[in-house]
């Protein structure tokens, strides 16, 4: 019976852990219409974090292309395409990467914070963060 209840916390553990982190998927709306308009993954690779357009919700858009992005990313479709890229961990922050609006091709400099365990501040900005755009991200249930 104890390890039943020791599995049973230790899972119960695990899964607190797990979303307690801003790596997963999260709800990226549309800042005007306040509707979802796609899914985004935020993953880890060589201890930074990146994050790609898992889902677009509207069928129409499915075959969307980056036709404002500039170099290697005009022209590919915003369906997979990696958004966030080389994020690394300051304490409870992610900085110094880079964020792609494929709304209008721009990059900008980056960082993301958990707000709670189902809310991701996204902040884009040129220079200083002062000058820069916050979104909000919902984690996907």
């Amino acid at each position: 019976m104890k390890k039943i209840i020791l599995t049973f916390l230790l899972a119960i553990y695990c899964l607190t852990l797990n979303s307690q982190s801003i790596f997963g998927k999260w709800i990226s709306k549309n800042d005007k219409t306040g509707e979802v308009d796609s899914v985004i993954e935020v993953y880890k690779e060589n201890e930074k974090a990146y994050a790609k357009i898992v889902e677009i919700i509207d069928p129409k858009k499915q075959n969307s292309i980056c036709t404002l992005c500039r170099n290697e990313l005009r022209n590919k479709k915003i369906l997979g395409l990696n958004i966030l890229t080389g994020l690394k961990q300051n304490g409870t922050e992610w900085s110094g990467g880079n964020i792609l609006d494929p709304r209008n091709g721009k990059i900008y400099d980056c960082f993301i914070k958990l707000i709670n365990s189902n809310k991701l501040k996204v902040r884009g900005y040129i220079g200083i963060s002062l000058f820069g755009k916050t979104t909000y991200w919902e984690r996907s249930k």
